[in-house]
């Protein structure tokens, strides 16, 4: 009767707790990935000031050259970049972002479909279109607005994340 009992509350316990456990590791997982670019972008910013000559970040799914695509969760480089080229030069490659992983990775796209930011000396943003106020989206597979996590970087240079809870940017997280 005890081992009943034990095994009713064990059944209970797994089918609550199960799909909570699910949703915090989902939304652990999406805020790790949001953190990435956003270190890697505070991390490129920083080293333009430091070394005063440009450095960009871009989309690149081997490691080495830039890919020229929107879609950020195939990976992006580092690299520095003085004389202000699209492509990095052998030995310029700072840092490597692999791709997301997963049966059905996460897709994380800029509003306004750049492929890459490169900073200047005085650690201000550039892309190749000019540089309004860019929103990149990252939303899990279930595209869930609960999940969906917001990087929003400025002209200045600045980026912040955001979700649909503290969208303090005055742009729409979703």
């Amino acid at each position: 009767m005890e081992l009943m009992v034990v095994i009713a509350i064990l059944a209970i316990l797994l089918t609550v707790g199960l799909p909570t456990y699910r949703d915090i590791t989902n939304s652990y997982r999406l805020s790790a990935e949001a953190n990435g670019l956003l270190g890697d972008l505070m991390y490129a910013r920083e080293e333009a000031l430091k070394e005063g000559q440009f450095v960009t970040v871009c989309v690149s799914s081997n490691g080495t050259t830039c890919s020229g695509a929107a879609t950020w969760q195939n990976g992006w480089i580092i690299y520095s970049n003085p004389a202000n080229n699209n492509a990095p030069v052998v030995g310029s490659v700072l840092r490597v972002q692999a791709a997301f992983t997963g049966s059905v990775p996460d897709t994380f796209v800029p509003n306004s479909g750049i492929s890459e930011v490169t900073y200047n000396r005085e650690g201000f943003a550039t892309t190749a279109a000019g540089f309004p106020n860019t929103l990149f989206t990252l939303h899990d597979q279930t595209a869930k607005k609960l999940y969906t996590r917001c990087l929003w970087l400025t002209p200045i240079g600045l980026a912040s994340i955001q979700t649909n809870l503290n969208n303090f940017s005055g742009m729409l997280c979703q």
